[in-house]
């Protein structure tokens, strides 16, 4: 009989489920989340789940874990793989599952692990997963009190173990995105995996689009061994930085460790960072969807406002979180949503998740109509903006914090105040943000003006707004 171990309840994020690996996410621990998942899959009325996993050296042991946990609870599961999880995503539609579980750290370090979760075509986040983990934990501690009278009691009652099969899915993945998108001229392009599993799909995939592909760090390796594969970070970008500068590729993309986000640098080596990508995808959505909606978070440009309104769209902005911009985007029926992180949702033309390498694939479907890529990029509004900034806390101490600043800062000069997540203040010049984040000890803050001096006197408000309630409060600006 298996050990029955400790159920750490930090492992259940807002988001996902995420730990270290043989610390709090050991295979006992995600066989157990299998059986607790497979009972909801059959309560939403599915039978099936697609399983897949990124390049992670911990990614074939808690995939066969989670299958097991799955079967136990009487769901069929369909093995896929080491996939990107879009593709996870994507195989619950195609292989009619309608739910897909994806074990992926995503872009923490190694030693992680974790479990990103669809049930009946709806991403599990917030207080599903708050409750799932609880439902694993009370099962734990039943089974522990009751002995192995109680277990095999459980054992004669649970339903009839499910199937395996195992199905390949990058060749259909890559003919179904072939099939939609469509370049204009072939264009010479390097990418930068990371040594994520997006290294198994991108350079197929790119090469069947007919790019030309310069590929940096493309074999998966779940040691990561020369940079960490997060593209929000600009350190992260110099590879592929270098590149651009030492060959004729016209524009450099770059993947995080599973896939679902996007990185775009152009060849004099400026990058595009997310808010201003969805500009332009923004435009070419609006021209064919006059009057639509595009959902935008909390961290993302002002510019984005006005530039969508100037070409015809609805703006929406709305709370920073992959799930959460998922499930709004399927509340409102929008056609295109993005996140300053990186994570793009296409409904349009598409399944309304969110999926780096598609995503940059209909950017490249949109610059390969111009000579000059990196022009086209240059042109978008920007405007003076911090990184994203993080003031770490005591556990729970951020959410007290940013808290009290919605209660009692006063923001002079202010036009508004947004609170859908954190405090957001905006200016006739600018913004301040402070958000607790969901899944770290931190306040996240970052700051966009129209010159560096309103950027300064916004910072300065702030500063004094949280040094106010703070005193002594280590602040990164």
């Amino acid at each position: 009989m298996s050990t029955i171990p400790t159920i750490d309840p930090s492992i259940f994020k807002a988001y996902d489920i995420r730990g270290v690996v043989e610390r709090n996410l050991g295979s006992e621990v995600v066989r157990r989340i299998g059986r607790v998942l497979g009972g909801r899959i059959h309560a939403a009325g599915g039978t099936e789940a697609v399983v897949g996993r990124d390049g992670r050296l911990s990614g074939p042991a808690l995939a066969g874990a989670l299958a097991e946990g799955l079967r136990d609870a009487g769901v069929d599961v369909i093995d896929v793989g080491q996939v990107t999880t879009p593709i996870v995503y994507w195989g619950a539609v195609e292989l009619g599952a309608g739910s897909g579980v994806a074990v992926t750290g995503s872009h923490n370090p190694p030693e992680y692990n974790g479990l990103k979760m669809v049930v009946a075509g709806n991403a599990i986040y917030g207080a599903e997963i708050t409750s799932l983990g609880a439902e694993v934990a009370a099962a734990a501690a039943s089974e522990g009190a009751s002995g192995a009278e109680a277990a095999g009691a459980a054992a004669v009652s649970r339903p009839a173990r499910g199937g395996l099969r195992e199905v390949s899915l990058i060749e259909r993945y890559i003919a179904r995105v072939i099939g939609d998108v469509k370049l204009a001229r072939p264009m010479k392009i390097a990418i930068d995996c990371g040594n994520g599993v997006a290294g198994a799909v991108a350079p197929a995939l790119f090469r069947a689009l007919g790019c030309e592909v310069t590929e940096l760090f493309c074999e998966v390796d779940g040691t990561f061994p020369n940079h960490h594969p997060d593209p929000a970070h600009v350190e992260n970008l110099q590879d592929l930085m270098r590149c651009l500068r030492e060959t004729d590729c016209e524009i450099g993309l770059a993947f995080d460790g599973d896939g679902d986000r996007l990185g775009v640098v152009t060849k004099q080596g400026e990058v595009i960072f997310p808010d201003r990508q969805l500009m332009l995808l923004a435009a070419e959505v609006l021209e064919r969807q006059p009057g639509a909606t595009i959902i935008y978070d909390v961290k993302c440009t002002r510019n984005l406002d006005g530039w969508i309104r100037a070409h015809g769209g609805v703006p929406m902005m709305w709370r920073t979180g992959h799930s959460l911009v998922k499930a709004r985007l399927k509340e409102t029926g929008a056609p295109l949503a993005g996140e300053m992180s990186g994570h793009i949702f296409y409904k349009d033309r598409w399944y309304g998740f969110d999926d780096g390498l598609y995503a940059g694939a209909r950017m490249l479907e949109i610059l390969s109509r111009h000579a000059d890529p990196g022009a086209v990029l240059r042109a978008l509004p920007d405007s003076p903006t911090t990184p994203e900034l993080q003031l770490r806390c005591a556990e729970g101490e951020h959410f007290r914090l940013v808290e009290e600043l919605r209660a009692s800062a006063r923001f002079e000069g202010a036009s508004r105040v947004i609170d859908i997540d954190g405090i957001r203040v905006e200016y006739p010049d600018g913004f301040g943000l402070a958000r607790p984040s969901n899944t770290t000890p931190v306040v996240v803050l970052r700051f966009e003006a129209d010159d560096a001096a309103a950027l300064a006197r916004i910072q300065a408000q702030f500063r004094a707004a949280i040094l106010a309630l703070r005193p002594g409060a280590a602040l990164p600006f």
